[in-house]
């Protein structure tokens, strides 16, 4: 045996008496894993588009489009794939409804850059959004015949103003200030530069206007109001005898914004204050936690809407724009526990929502004041009885700022735009 090796063996050897087999296979597999990605090059940092679609805003120039005649429109929708129950698609979906119930002809184009296969994508639109009537197609292969095209994030934002037909009026709705996502580097100045684009920005909430305000010097071109869907969230009469009890969070592990580490700690701390409380954990399937949780997975939300009558409280973490998740949870009387961030409170002034310092002791000493709180039930009564707008307002101030600007002779960018992006 030669030298290198025989000395590894006996490290291996003194390991095992020392620590076992678990934590030697641990480490073997973890070098394993280091390997394989050096070797085959899994670890090369990408792109969520194709470099070909990067656009410049200070060297990209289209022509002004044209007014549209009053009628129907043909509008195309650029968006990723959407995953099952997907809030962000659910949202960007709710506005090409509201188009269609206008009349007007409505395609989705899926921005993929590892598959052009849209069959797979289209049944899950189908199975999970079934009012939808909205053709589906792959953007690989063009997007023509269309008089308006609408980005929903910031790679398709390049994507439209890249590839769309000049003459097409292109918009940008916006869900979240996107270059949060990023540390500062090439990805946040991509995402920055998405606004500059002369897309007519459409900012969903004032809190991504403000920001954008601060962060570009320039507001959005429109805004349109934060909505919940009140049909499906609301209070529902507990069974007699029942009440409500314990806690609930929705985890997203892989989407840091949204604070997976700072929840499970935060939660951990509430169980030793209130070792009662049953622990409800929906979306991602946790396991490794230090305390007892109860695995809901993914529900639909006719079941999340249940399982917000049965728990007194719910932690809604975000340090981008606010999540869906706070406004379903008050319309059915449940309260959420929020963590302070800049720009957010602005957007949610619920006087029953809880603001707590983002840390795992502040979350949790708030989730405990929720939870010992007297008359639970006449509380959720109260939350769930105030006037909360619905998506009716948000779609219909987005589908008449998308008529009006067609209807119009645009400017060499759209009014109070952000530079850049026409001629």
């Amino acid at each position: 045996m030669k030298a290198p090796m025989l000395v590894t063996a006996r490290l291996v050897a003194r390991r095992l008496r020392r620590d076992g087999w678990r934590p030697v296979a641990r480490t073997i597999a973890a070098r394993a894993a280091a390997t394989a990605i050096d070797t085959w090059h899994l670890a090369e940092p990408g792109l969520p588009l194709a470099e070909s679609d990067i656009c410049d805003s200070r060297s990209l120039f289209r022509s002004s489009p044209a007014p549209v005649p009053n009628g129907s429109l043909k509008v195309g929708w650029i968006c990723t794939p959407p995953s099952p129950g997907s809030g962000g698609h659910t949202t960007f979906f709710r506005m090409v409804e509201e188009m269609e119930g206008r009349g007007h002809q409505c395609t989705l184009f899926l921005h993929d850059i590892n598959d052009d296969d849209v069959r797979r994508h289209e049944e899950t639109i189908r199975s999970y959004w079934p009012a939808l009537r909205a053709g589906v197609r792959s953007a690989t292969y063009g997007m023509e015949g269309v008089d308006v095209m609408v980005a929903s994030s910031w790679p398709t934002a390049h994507v439209a103003a890249n590839r769309a037909p000049d003459g097409v009026h292109l918009f940008y709705f916006i869900q979240d200030y996107e270059p949060y996502f990023y540390p500062h580097g090439f990805l946040y100045a991509l995402a920055e530069d998405s606004y500059r684009l002369g897309l007519s920005n459409v900012a969903l909430g004032e809190m991504i206007a403000e920001v954008m305000r601060t962060e570009l010097g320039e507001p959005p071109q429109a805004v349109i109001p934060f909505g919940c869907d009140t049909a499906t969230y609301r209070l529902v009469k507990p069974a007699a005898g029942s009440g409500r009890s314990g806690v609930v969070y929705y985890a997203k592990k892989n989407v840091d914004r949204r604070g997976y580490l700072l929840a499970k700690l935060a939660l951990e701390r509430f169980h030793t204050l209130h070792p009662q409380q049953e622990i409800h954990i929906y979306g991602d399937t946790v396991t490794g936690w230090k305390i007892p949780v109860t695995n809901h997975g993914n529900l639909t939300p006719a079941q999340l809407n249940v399982l917000y009558n049965q728990t007194i409280a719910g932690l809604a973490i975000s340090f981008t724009n606010i999540s869906l998740v706070p406004g379903e949870l008050l319309a059915a009387g449940n309260v959420p526990v929020l963590n302070e961030a800049a720009f957010a409170s602005g957007l949610l002034t619920d006087p029953d929502a809880v603001w707590a310092t983002a840390t795992p002791a502040g979350l949790a000493t708030a989730l405990a004041e929720v939870v010992s709180a007297p008359d639970i039930g006449l509380r959720a009564a109260a939350i769930a009885g105030r006037q909360r707008l619905d998506w009716t307002d948000s779609r219909r101030a987005f589908a008449d700022f998308v008529e009006s600007s067609c209807a119009s002779v645009p400017d060499a960018a759209p009014s109070g735009s952000l530079q850049g992006g026409r001629s």
